[in-house]
């Protein structure tokens, strides 16, 4: 199963597309593993795909085609070997807080603007792509991500609560949802509560039992085969109803962009949740197997996905850890096995349709609340909470936003936040002022290390970040504020060890001018050590270097300080040379 890359029909460009290149290298060992992991992927995604759907308002075969599709589109042009591409339960929960509003009750308006969602984030990828934006997911750290993922898997559990207990449920946050099922909880049905209940221990503890093997599957067939045998929907338990068989027909979108206000946001958001994921994952079967991840290709990898599950009316998929990981524990080597998860899927929808009619939605339920407690890690939030006070303020704010205003406005807030967050940080960075380490010529922070020697006369400062306009005036007032403390008549020399920052720009250099202006005017000298290339370049070009006596690179702060030391040393023997030569009475003349 070789591809040819020396003949004249291959072309460089043939070349870049990933399946030619894990198709060059394929080998047939590899198809039997390939084959039971798509099986075993087919098997694990139609429980989860029908528990999405139901989650995100649409109906239950919608989410088996954004499995069979969106695999299919990944595949062509995904950069990864495991990632499995499918509906997620953030994105589905986003989808059905945001269309419904956009619908106004219409159900037939309701899945086409789902659908115009994918194709939304398609061309939304594609844009990004060509820009080069895949850099911009780096905005948001890794604490937002904590606090959004625990937000989103509360408020996916609280929209499965009532299916769990047989109440009707409603709401649109997760507190308007809370008050409304606690006040329900006098209607449980107990029979659909036993068989969610019996239902989840059985997917925990299969879990456990069976790693990697698709246990949902089983569970709902079990519960199938008991609610059809012992008649549980005339007892009034509740179950998916009759799924059209067939594949999707694939046509364009039935509305357009312009059509439908909020689109742009709604799909943005969605990309957003969907690269984020995707990459995260896609990052760790990488590493996992040793092969590099093309972050940009993703980019069209997800584009090709939601591009194949909308022209099938689906809505927007992405890749998730936890499907990766079915694929990949299967035995996964290539997205051949996404193929394979395709086939069998499309067969499923052709012939095996009418044996999920009998399906209770508590077993749904049980599904999709053990598939997101995974979302739920409060242990990241105490040590944060111990580690970094920050982190546990960006991670509270993710968490909150999520709650009070729903899957999308949370994550462009936990966006936000995680930039204004970051500008924090940068625009207050720690300034070193730096005392002799006893005993040798070495230098560091006397607020760390209070045993360090005073320089007498000299302050010696380190800003431990780039000098840019968002933090240069701070570091000038801690200087000044320094230097008035310690006495402007005392002080003699100022040095600015530039070694902790790697960047200057145009705000940066003139703090050192207006520095250089403010210690001129008390006799005190500036001095310039460390800099890095760059930023030499910048501070001659903007005069600096004339004002402070050179740029030296290979300057150090001992041998500025021994240069001082001789100077002065040597002003002193001149002066008292003078006045031996000048002889008594000298002064009288």
């Amino acid at each position: 199963m070789n591809v040819p890359t020396d003949g004249p029909c291959t072309s460089r460009w043939l070349l870049r597309i990933p399946p030619a290149s894990w198709l060059s290298g394929y080998h047939a060992s590899w198809l039997g593993s390939d084959v039971v992991a798509g099986v075993t992927l087919a098997a694990y995604a139609i429980p989860v795909a029908l528990a999405y759907a139901g989650l995100a308002g649409l109906p239950p075969q919608v989410g088996v085609y954004g499995y069979l599709l969106g695999g299919l589109g990944y595949a062509l042009l995904g950069s990864s070997r495991q990632l499995a591409i499918g509906p997620t339960s953030a994105i589905s929960l986003m989808i059905a807080g945001t269309v419904g509003a956009m619908a106004e009750g219409d159900t037939q308006h309701y899945a086409q603007i789902a659908s115009l969602s994918a194709f939304t984030v398609a061309a939304l990828c594609l844009l990004a792509w060509a820009l080069r934006l895949s850099a911009l997911v780096k905005l948001i750290s890794n604490s937002i991500l904590v606090g959004f993922k625990a937000g989103a898997g509360l408020t996916i559990a609280m929209t499965q609560l009532p299916s769990l207990f047989g109440v009707a449920g409603g709401g649109h946050n997760f507190f308007e949802r809370a008050v409304l099922f606690v006040g329900q909880l006098g209607q449980v049905h107990y029979l659909t509560l036993a068989l969610g209940l019996v239902a989840i221990l059985l997917l925990v503890f299969g879990e456990r039992l069976l790693p990697g093997k698709p246990v949902a599957l089983g569970v709902v067939a079990l519960s199938i085969i008991a609610a059809s045998v012992l008649g549980l929907p005339a007892l009034g338990l509740a179950t998916t109803g009759e799924i059209p068989p067939g594949l999707p027909a694939l046509h364009g979108p039935a509305l357009r962009i312009r059509d439908v206000e909020g689109i742009v946001p709604l799909a943005a958001g969605c990309l957003l949740l969907a690269y984020i994921e995707s990459v995260s994952a896609a990052r760790t079967f990488a590493a996992k197997h040793a092969y590099s991840l093309d972050a940009r290709q993703e980019l069209l990898g997800i584009g090709a996905a939601n591009l194949a599950a909308a022209l099938g009316q689906g809505y927007p998929v992405a890749g998730g850890l936890s499907q990766s990981a079915v694929n990949d524990k299967a035995g996964a080597r290539t997205p051949l096995a996404l193929v394979i998860a395709s086939m069998t899927l499309a067969i499923c929808l052709l012939f095996f349709t009418g044996l999920l009619e009998n399906l209770p939605k508590a077993v749904l339920a049980a599904v999709v609340l053990t598939a997101v407690a995974g979302l739920l890690d409060f242990p990241a939030f105490f040590r944060m909470w111990s580690v970094s006070r920050l982190d546990f303020y960006a991670a509270a704010i993710a968490l909150g936003a999520v709650l009070l205003l729903g899957i999308l406005q949370g994550i462009l807030v936990a966006a936000a936040a995680s930039v204004l967050l970051l500008l924090a940080r940068a625009s207050r960075p720690h300034v070193a002022f730096l005392g002799r380490i006893p005993g040798t010529s070495s230098y560091s922070d006397l607020a760390r290390h209070p045993e360090n020697e005073m320089l007498p006369g000299v302050i010696a400062f380190r800003p431990e970040a780039s000098l840019i306009y968002v933090n240069a005036d701070a570091v000038l007032e801690a200087v000044l504020g320094r230097v008035r403390a310690g006495g402007t008549s005392e002080i003699r020399l100022v040095v600015c060890d530039l070694s902790a920052s790697p960047y200057l720009d145009l705000a940066g250099s003139r703090v050192l001018h207006d520095l250089h202006a403010e210690l001129a005017g008390h006799g005190i000298a500036l001095r310039i050590i460390g800099a890095h290339g760059w930023a030499r370049d910048l501070l001659r070009a903007d005069g600096i270097g004339e004002k402070t006596g050179g740029l030296d690179r290979t300057l150090t702060l001992e041998r500025l300080l021994k240069d001082e030391r001789s100077a002065d040393k040597s002003t002193s023997d001149d002066s008292a040379r003078s006045f031996e030569n000048a002889g008594p009475g000298a002064g009288a003349r």
